[in-house]
């Protein structure tokens, strides 16, 4: 007999714990599923120097703040504890080892599969984040490449690339902190970037640049973009003699217009200034021991780290869910009042500049207060 409960959550992450946090303040019962034995379970995976780029203040989950004793930038083994310690504050108890399969609409309510139960609920929230999914494109003649090639996902510290040539693929926030960490651990890092980046610093003459975007947002994009522009060539300076080509948008319109995150950088503008981390082009084709790069040029290498991105997935276990989701593969809102999709909510899926999880926390408000009104309409 299927399980059936109000609401279900779908993932124990920073997304999961906000809403059954919310859910549990308010004296909503639900059930959390996580695939894994643990909450949070990609930040115990996660490289072992990770830190938030996001304020304290702002990176929280509802009801709870964080200890006064953490640093401003919280790294990821506090940010575990924090989390573990949610759980037992909240009172929330995940149910673990149930790796949902299938959601799909079934007589008025949503049936939700795992590998060995059934449950059914009126409310099901998403939150398996935006980052479900390793990417790893083909290169061509990548199977003839001798060296270590692997995801950034399977990176841990820089122990094992001491003294080695590495190529990051991508310039990211991922790949720019391990290019940092590389270079601080005694490897030689060089980075593969296709096309023009956008860098901010993570904070501007001692301010944290998240406490001034949430700043600039209260203000019309025209004069958001135009701000964020300034400062970002005041603070960065052209990159261009470096092989970084300048981005035509402004840092805020590039997120808004394409979903782009811009690089917040701790370090690595410094030491591509300073020629100690190399910036080449993208990659035509991988040989035995090199890399030969679009223009021509062939370069050694003994390690290659591909910083190319996760993706949702949320279509890989939600039926019919293609047409909710944007060009990225996101779901385009929280929820939606087509009947074919009533009581299905999405959280932690939006990237904006005035960071993840103090989005998370907003928009698990609403979705808390939605299911809240659903139920008091019925």
């Amino acid at each position: 007999m299927p399980q059936s409960y109000p609401t279900l959550i779908v993932g124990a992450g920073p997304a999961g714990l906000a809403v059954a946090g919310r859910l549990s303040k308010m004296g909503l019962p639900y059930i959390l599923l996580e695939k894994s034995d643990r909450v949070s379970a990609a930040w115990h995976q996660h490289y072992e120097r990770l830190c938030l780029h996001t304020v304290k203040e702002h990176s929280d989950l509802p009801h709870w703040p964080m200890p006064e004793g953490y640093p401003v930038y919280v790294p990821r083994l506090k940010m575990i504890e924090y989390w573990e310690n949610y759980v037992r504050e909240m009172n929330i108890t995940p149910k673990f080892g149930q790796e949902v399969t299938n959601i799909r609409r079934e007589n008025g309510h949503w049936a939700v599969m795992t590998a060995t139960d059934v449950f059914t609920a009126g409310h099901v929230v998403v939150a398996t984040g935006y980052n479900r999914a390793p990417y790893l494109p083909a290169w061509s003649g990548q199977q003839q490449f001798k060296g270590t090639l692997m995801h950034s996902r399977d990176y841990r510290n820089a122990t094992p690339f001491k003294g080695k040539r590495v190529l990051i693929i991508g310039i990211g926030n991922t790949g720019a902190e391990l290019a940092l960490d590389l270079y601080e651990q005694g490897a030689f890092p060089s980075i593969s970037v296709r096309g023009p980046v956008n860098f901010i610093r993570r904070d501007v003459a001692g301010r944290p640049a998240q406490r001034t975007a949430i700043m600039l947002g209260k203000l019309p994009t025209w004069a958001y973009d135009f701000i964020a522009r300034q400062v970002q060539k005041w603070t960065v300076g052209d990159l261009t003699p470096y092989g970084l080509p300048p981005s035509p948008y402004a840092p805020s319109e590039q997120l808004r217009r394409f979903g782009k995150v811009p690089v917040i950088d701790i370090g690595t503008i410094d030491l591509i200034k300073q020629r100690k981390v190399a910036i080449l082009p993208d990659i035509q084709q991988f040989n035995e021991d090199s890399v030969t790069f679009v223009g021509g040029q062939t370069e050694p290498f003994e390690a290659v780290i591909a910083c190319t991105g996760y993706r949702a997935q949320v279509e890989d276990f939600v039926e019919n869910a293609q047409p909710l989701l944007n060009e990225r593969g996101y779901p385009r809102s929280l929820w939606f009042d087509d009947e074919a999709y009533r009581g299905l909510y999405f959280c932690g899926f939006s990237t904006p500049l005035s960071g993840i999880l103090r989005n998370i926390k907003m928009d698990s408000e609403q979705i808390a207060e939605h299911i809240q009104q659903e139920k008091n309409r019925r």
